[in-house]
């Protein structure tokens, strides 16, 4: 594993590092065409130590991870995450922190030491670089061709014209088979032919036959249909006028039952409906329900003017003869003395 950083020498003769130490791009041995992805492949890292896919430590017992190990290992990966996000908020807030506010027009600032022990400040500070030499970048070589190696053994013989194969007589048996199924096939495909003919010709003979039976069939059944529409309208008038003459024969026995029953009770309701006023003269009504109330009203304020005409008469009466009372006893008194 390398790393890339530039180091600087401190005042007590130590190096130090000056930039964090980032690893090494991963290259390749050959060199090839500079293209985009070739680009973004060098972009990344190659070191092994970073990859989450590499197993640290024992490999015997770490081959297999339980699930409640994996579920510590996302959880602890969360709290770093979680870490270095506080770090980082950390960082930008020092960042953001304000500075110093610049000098007033006419005034600068003048650097001073606010620590307890002074100490010389030097900013030239003593820099020295370190290289090291990596290995050439070498062209890569063609791929050879492949080629598989040979197993076995090469073995030989010499065959003469007409030892194996004679192909007029040989060729005999496959023509008579060839021909013999190419005219089997024939006849079967026009006997095939025929007998869908045959097919076909009684398939429109049993369709005529059915249409005429559904014809037939369909002709039976509006007969029928009509037929049991008449014999349900006609069960229905007959029921209407049973119905009828039966509610007649009830009304009739009840007319009858009534006026038998109401022959007695007829004198004696009329008599009791005109003794509670239901049965009256309409003269005799109009006289007892407007006139009498009327005259009795006129009669009683007649009486009411004669009595208060009375009371008056009667004070005017009083009064005179209260006021002619003294002179009555003095005539009455001479004669007397006299």
């Amino acid at each position: 594993m390398s790393f890339i950083s530039h180091s600087r020498k401190d005042t007590s003769g130590t190096y130090t590092f000056s930039s964090r130490p980032r690893p090494v791009e991963n290259r390749s041995k050959y060199r090839e065409q500079p293209t985009d992805k070739t680009d973004k492949a060098h972009s990344t890292y190659g070191n092994i130590m970073y990859d989450r896919r590499v197993i640290r430590g024992n490999t015997y017992a770490q081959r297999f991870l339980s699930t409640v190990l994996q579920e510590d290992l996302a959880e602890i990966q969360r709290q770093q995450e979680m870490r270095r996000a506080v770090t980082r908020k950390k960082k930008t807030k020092d960042q953001r922190r304000s500075s110093t506010p610049e000098a007033v027009q006419g005034r600068k600032h003048n650097v001073v030491q606010t620590e307890l022990y002074l100490e010389e400040l030097c900013y030239n500070i003593e820099v020295s670089h370190i290289e090291c030499q990596t290995d050439p970048l070498l062209d890569r070589p063609a791929t050879p061709l492949f080629i598989p190696a040979k197993s076995g053994k090469d073995v030989a013989t010499q065959i003469e014209e007409g030892e194996l194969f004679d192909f007029d007589r040989e060729v005999q048996p496959l023509l008579e088979v060839l021909v013999g199924k190419t005219i089997e096939q024939s006849l079967l495909e026009v006997m095939e032919e025929e007998e869908l003919a045959c097919l076909r010709a009684q398939q429109r003979a049993f369709q005529e036959l059915r249409n005429a039976e559904l014809a037939e069939v369909q002709r039976l059944q509006e007969r029928e249909w009509r037929r049991r529409e008449e014999k349900e309208r006609r069960i229905a008038q007959q029921r209407e006028a049973l119905r009828m003459e039966k509610e007649t024969v009830e009304k009739i026995a009840a007319l009858s039952y009534t006026q038998q029953y109401l022959s007695d009770h007829v004198p004696t309701v009329f008599k009791s409906l005109r003794i509670h006023g239901f049965f009256y003269d309409p003269v005799e009504k109009d006289i007892e329900t407007h006139f009498f109330p009327w005259l009795m009203v006129e009669v009683n304020n007649k009486l009411e003017k004669r009595n208060a005409a009375r009371q008056l008469l009667d004070t005017l009466i009083h009064d005179v003869a209260q006021k002619k009372l003294p002179l009555y006893t003095h005539l009455e008194s001479r004669p007397k003395e006299e």
